[in-house]
């Protein structure tokens, strides 16, 4: 199903006559241009902290959006001053394990979510991004921060270890960088992050719309199979040894190798002009 049937309601004409769908949920705006989706966390009054009702929400947008081959890359965004301030505390309090299970069952199906599905995620950073925000960054495929944003794990100094944000983070930092935020809590700057490897690039706020869209726009002039297949790739070989990882990369290079889309690639490049791709 295309994002039109799915969440289609708002039609209009963006810049250069580029076709831009919208829709507004609950807690998040899920937006379309051209072959780029936008979702945005729009719970700005809240610091875009991740209640149960938004991470849901965020599931099904990224569930859905995932089978839509007209999307071939999408930018995660938020309203207001503020990325993302963690989980809502207000859920939080007094509950029972199961409860506080079900919280976490959710925030690693939405982490899980943003890699499984075939296209990259971008991460658009502005103001603060903790605990669970601080996840979603580290959980993104790529992300740009803007000049000022900051980034922490400070559950420790309310009793609350940030473990399932260490899941990503760890992955993605290292231990000893990881360990850094997770035991003092204390901030990274946008700068730092990016020198980590916690994002890729740092811009100035005002020009933090137009670089996610310029780095998913080049990300949308690839083949969205071969991207698939890339994405898919890289998770999978990531936490194998050196010598399982080489069996299956060259596996699905092999198999990569008699797509379509491959074929045209190579075609394309030996006789000297664009590629046409297919998407097979």
């Amino acid at each position: 199903m295309s994002f039109r049937e799915l969440f289609g309601k708002l039609y209009n004409r963006g810049a250069g006559d580029r076709r831009t769908m919208q829709t507004t949920l609950e807690n998040a705006l899920v937006t379309q241009e051209g072959p780029v989706a936008v979702i945005t966390l729009n719970r700005p009054e809240r610091r875009n902290a991740l209640s149960l009702g938004l991470m849901r929400e965020l599931i099904a947008a990224l569930d859905r959006i995932g089978g839509d081959r007209e999307v071939r890359a999408i930018v995660l965004a938020a309203a207001g001053k503020v990325f993302c301030a963690g989980h809502d505390l207000s859920e939080m309090a007094g509950r029972d394990i199961n409860e506080y299970r079900k919280i976490f069952d959710v925030c690693s199906e939405l982490m899980l979510k943003i890699q499984a599905i075939p296209q990259p995620v971008i991460a658009e950073v502005q103001g603060v991004a903790t605990a669970a925000g601080c996840q979603l960054v580290a959980a993104c495929d790529l992300a740009i921060a803007a000049e000022g944003a900051w980034f922490a794990t400070p559950g420790v100094k309310i009793g609350l270890f940030c473990t399932t944000p260490m899941v990503a983070l760890t992955r993605v930092i290292g231990r000893k960088r990881a360990l850094q935020m997770l035991l003092t809590g204390e901030p990274v700057d946008a700068r730092t992050a990016a020198e980590w490897g916690l994002i890729n690039d740092v811009v100035p706020a005002a020009e933090l719309a137009a670089a996610t869209r310029k780095l998913a726009s080049k990300v949308a002039e690839a083949s969205s199979l071969v991207v698939s297949i890339g994405k898919q790739a890289f998770y999978t070989q990531i936490d194998l040894d050196t010598a399982k990882a080489y069996a299956y990369a060259k596996e699905v290079m092999s198999l990569n190798a008699m797509a379509a889309d491959a074929q045209e690639g190579i075609g394309a490049f030996l006789g000297k002009r664009a590629p046409c791709w297919s998407g097979k």
